[in-house]
């Protein structure tokens, strides 16, 4: 049975009217901030969250199980929780809870209400060299953390870059990322055409080896050179076929701005190398840029650099005419979600199950249902912070160990009881 989704996680959720919303638009009201255009996966929604104990407000991506069944997502959704239950980075969106109910699986991440770089890109937002220069560095320290955890994310994009309130940069938005182990190459075409690397269309098209982590700086050097121009280096579009891209490449050169400085044209030409052997792909290779020389790396871990842009408080960062238009057409809203599993329960009951025509779906469900994995990021780093505390004294040792397993949270969560009684899969 699925849980009641308003007391799973102690979290609130949105229930005012949509006569509220429309008259008091603003950051700190629970409204989707992540809204997708029309053209957009209808399966996934964002809306703004609460933890109920702490008061700490969370963006939540809520996906519907059936229609990922019929997109031929789930593959994707569960890839995306396994490897965001893994990572965790100052410069990424990272993942604290997830859970599910019988319509949907549920992904609790920072909020970050800055809004993304194609946003801003589409405010006409002028963004000095100093301001692309910080996003370069802080996506670097990104990649080098996905690259020790061997991930590559395969879709670096301005939509894909959120930033928090002081106007950092987080990257988000795994669900075409990918895992490789030492000396394995990556071979699917995967990603958005304008931002994808060269070799990628090259290894589809001809074969060979495949790509690896090169492919992420190489769209970390599109997105520089758009938020800098106004447009990309390469006009490529989704309906270009492949074959005509490895072409492109080859014979058509990057242009470069006489006004941009001469430091950052050479990073720009160091990241949009063609040959990715060539290519600035590592953070030892961005630290010996003598473009960078006077970048302090540990102050810019720690977010002691100042951003050149830092987004308006006052304001929601994304068009408030899609987030109205998917707030009067969704026709499942969260906040009639109890009703509804309810009434669904009675109709499912009544119905024999040996007519029915559903039974494919059906299996998907519940294969859904028994492998995915709850996640805790607040339990286990407590649980970690426990295995951390120095030793007990020896006299109270014996006492201590004995009641150790009892008291300590899992690192590895088990499935809630209320969900499946079975545990899912790491």
């Amino acid at each position: 049975m699925g849980c009641d989704v308003s007391r799973v996680a102690g979290f609130r959720f949105a229930t005012g009217s949509l006569r509220a919303c429309i008259g008091s638009l603003t950051p700190v009201l629970p409204v989707i901030i992540d809204v997708p255009p029309p053209h957009s996966n209808p399966a996934r929604r964002v809306c703004i969250v609460q933890k109920r104990d702490t008061e700490k407000m969370y963006a939540m991506k809520y996906m519907n199980k059936q229609q990922c069944i019929e997109r031929d997502e789930v593959r994707n959704v569960f890839r995306e929780l396994e490897i965001l239950q893994e990572i965790e980075h100052v410069f990424l969106v990272n993942l604290w809870y997830s859970f599910q109910d019988e319509e949907d699986m549920f992904m609790v991440v920072d909020l970050l209400l800055g809004g993304d770089l194609r946003y801003h890109l589409q405010q006409n937002v002028q963004f000095s060299e100093d301001t692309v220069r910080l996003y370069i560095c802080e996506m670097a320290l990104a990649l080098d953390y996905l690259r020790s955890q061997h991930i590559i994310h395969r879709d670096v994009k301005p939509d894909n870059i959120l930033l928090d309130e002081q106007g950092h940069a987080h990257l988000t938005d795994f669900n075409i990322a990918t895992i490789i182990k030492d000396g394995e190459r990556a071979t699917a075409l995967a990603g958005t055409k304008p931002y994808m690397a060269p070799e990628i269309f090259h290894s589809f098209v001809n074969g060979g080896t495949g790509y690896s982590f090169e492919v992420d700086w190489w769209s970390v050097g599109v997105m520089a050179y758009e938020l800098l121009r106004g447009w990309r280096p390469y006009d490529i579009h989704s309906s270009n076929a492949v074959d005509s891209l490895v072409q492109l490449f080859s014979t058509v050169s990057v242009q470069y701005v006489p006004t941009w400085s001469k430091e950052m044209v050479a990073l720009l030409r160091k990241l949009l190398t063609v040959n990715p052997e060539h290519r600035f792909s590592s953070l030892q290779d961005m630290q010996s840029a003598p473009s960078l020389a006077h970048v302090l790396w540990d102050d810019l871990s720690e977010k002691k650099v100042e951003p050149g842009f830092v987004p308006n408080k006052g304001r929601l960062h994304c068009d408030p005419t899609f987030e109205l238009e998917e707030m009067i057409l969704e026709s499942r809203p969260l906040h009639k979600k109890k009703k509804r599993l309810a009434k669904n329960k009675s109709r499912d009951s009544s119905r024999d199950s040996s007519q029915s025509e559903n039974d494919y779906l059906q299996d998907c469900l519940d294969a859904i249902q028994q492998d995915f994995v709850i996640f805790n990021r607040e339990k286990l780093k407590r649980s970690q912070e426990l295995m951390n505390e120095p030793l007990p004294c020896p006299e109270t040792s014996e006492m201590t160990d004995s009641t150790a397993d009892s008291e300590t949270e899992p690192t590895v969560l088990p499935m809630c009881g209320s969900i499946c009684p079975s545990s899912g899969s790491s």
